[in-house]
């Protein structure tokens, strides 16, 4: 399995550990990045690093738009938030499969919604606190799901 965890202290080093990856998934060309955890524990500021490493600016949460997209220098960045989907129908409403297909990278939040929407070669992303206040464990697996599932 090839997990990397990294620790934060502060939303500055989220931002920092996620621009690292956005330099590396921006190599690709595409990625889907599936962004796990509880609410509060810094998946937004994770979004931010990443998209500042890329000089896109003005992220926020999309909670209520669940999409947002962002552009910039021959990128796209689309933001998806599904704090507040009802299911899988409001996915398909927006046609999801299109955004996927895209050559973009996508940041996920609330991923554990997706069901089986969620693309097989996406990097899940777990970010969680620890007993330590103000500390976080950022979990990153690139594992290609899709070789490993038997399908």
């Amino acid at each position: 399995m090839n997990t990397v965890e990294y620790i934060s202290a502060s939303v500055e080093e989220t931002e920092a550990i996620a621009a690292r990856l956005a330099l590396e998934a921006a190599a690709k060309g595409k990625a889907f990045l599936a962004l796990f955890g509880d609410m509060g524990v810094g998946k937004t500021a994770f979004v931010r690093g990443f998209c500042q490493a890329l000089a896109i600016g003005g992220v926020h949460s999309p909670t209520y738009a669940l999409v947002n997209e962002y552009r910039g220098e021959g990128r796209t960045v689309y933001h998806f938030d599904l704090y507040r989907l009802s299911d899988e129908d409001d996915l398909y409403a927006i046609d999801f499969d299109h955004y996927v297909e895209q050559n973009a990278l996508i940041l996920c939040e609330w991923s554990e919604r997706l069901g089986s929407l969620l693309p097989p070669d996406a990097w899940r992303i777990t970010i969680a606190r620890t007993e330590k206040e103000g500390i976080r464990t950022i979990s990153v697996c690139k594992e290609n799901n899709r070789e490993n599932s038997g399908t």
